[in-house]
């Protein structure tokens, strides 16, 4: 019988990409070409992106040889592999980026669903379950449609789907500290953050910790996602651990990037 947690992160993961596609579905070509705060990134560069680690991930799933291909072929070029995959698909008349895109979720989405729950999938990090990959997925997917969503002016409603993002981003704690160089701190952290209904708190971690982090869910999954500064986000910090963990918190692998400078969200 299939695990319901992971056939709702799927499902989420599917109305997520939903949700994005609707942003970008009725852009005229010239709008494709529209930077994102990402520099050097268009938004046809960012749904390339996606498409292309949605590739990756289908192949983790149905094709560990391929996948492997892929491995190797970021090791080749670790400095500018994702840049490189971004620029070909970008590259595309934006119909046919849009559709292989589209394409490429719902077979990765089949695939999801037809995958053992407890098999571990090989990634550019520690092999995954099924259903962490969705979660992975979705967490990159909304923080790549807030680069899109910020290129189009768009405000877009925050849903409980962040609470994957969110979780994400509270257990890369130490991996933050680890990609700096950074002893990771001896102790869990409290994490309080307030869902997007306003009602519910997302708790994480100890409830007697000395040292806790609090504030809206969302702006800290802007935070951990590295798509707003510190500076612009109403997160407060208890403990100087805590408070570090804030000006380097990343819930994705690979380097951090410059991030965004202060002032960038209103």
């Amino acid at each position: 019988m299939p695990d319901p947690s992971a056939v709702a992160v799927f499902a989420e993961l599917r109305e997520e990409g939903r949700e994005l596609e609707a942003l970008v579905r009725e852009l005229p070509d010239p709008g494709w070409a529209a930077p994102t705060p990402a520099p050097g990134w268009t938004i046809a560069h960012q749904i390339a992106h996606l498409h292309w680690t949605d590739r990756a991930a289908l192949l983790a799933l149905t094709d560990g040889p391929g996948f492997a291909g892929m491995v190797q072929e970021a090791l080749a070029a670790p400095d500018s592999f994702v840049d490189e995959g971004a620029e070909a698909g970008a590259a595309l008349p934006p119909a046919e980026l849009l559709d292989r895109w589209r394409t490429g979720r719902h077979a990765l989405d089949e695939a999801l669903a037809a995958a053992s729950p407890e098999t571990r999938f090989p990634w550019y990090g520690p092999p995954m379950k099924a259903a962490s990959m969705a979660s992975a997925r979705l967490m990159e997917t909304w923080a790549h449609g807030q680069d899109v969503a910020d290129a189009l002016g768009v405000r877009r409603t925050a849903t409980p789907r962040l609470r994957h993002v969110a979780r994400i981003g509270v257990r890369a704690r130490d991996y933050a500290f680890a990609v700096r160089a950074l002893p990771a701190p001896a102790e869990e952290f409290r994490v309080e953050l307030t869902a997007p209904d306003g009602a519910q708190v997302w708790a994480y971690g100890p409830e007697d910790a000395p040292q806790h982090v609090s504030g809206p869910a969302l702006d800290f999954c802007l935070l951990v996602t590295r798509r707003a500064h510190r500076a612009d986000l109403a997160l407060t910090a208890v403990g100087p651990d805590a408070a570090r963990w804030l000006d380097i918190a990343q819930a994705f692998a690979g380097p951090a990037g410059p991030g965004r400078a202060p002032g960038g969200r209103r």
